[in-house]
């Protein structure tokens, strides 16, 4: 009865320790964020040009701007204009939608679960 009662309050403390580490974790990830945005500088979009260099449109204040972004630089390349940027419904610039691409996938893949590319597991391609 002892062995159960030690088992249980180590199980306890485990559970304890684990659910502080994530609500520190939760904190600590908020603070980092508030103090890090003011709200005058704000990245709208990012795209990789080649590894380690981006090109980016950042807003700042109500101006919109494209730099390049790498390890170690950045460069101002040209400032953009508001209506030349396009944003989607909720706010954010048109992209890539995840849900659409994996509905996309799901069509393509038949009900039998084979694809359209046919099976070729032997390595020979069908003609």
């Amino acid at each position: 009865m002892d062995s159960f009662v030690q088992f249980i309050t180590v199980l306890l403390i485990f559970v304890l320790v684990l659910a502080v580490t994530y609500f520190v974790t939760r904190w600590i990830g908020n603070l980092g964020r508030q103090q890090g945005s003011s709200g005058n500088i704000e990245v709208i979009e990012s795209a990789r040009v080649s590894p380690g260099v981006y090109v980016e449109i950042v807003r700042i204040g109500q101006r919109y701007v494209a730099l390049s972004v790498s390890k170690d630089t950045s460069a101002f390349i040209c400032d953009v204009p508001e209506e030349d940027i396009v944003f989607n419904k909720n706010g954010g610039v048109v992209g890539f939608d995840f849900g659409s691409i994996l509905d996309k996938v799901r069509t393509k893949k038949g009900t039998d679960g084979s694809d359209d590319l046919g099976d070729h597991r032997d390595g020979q391609i069908e003609s």
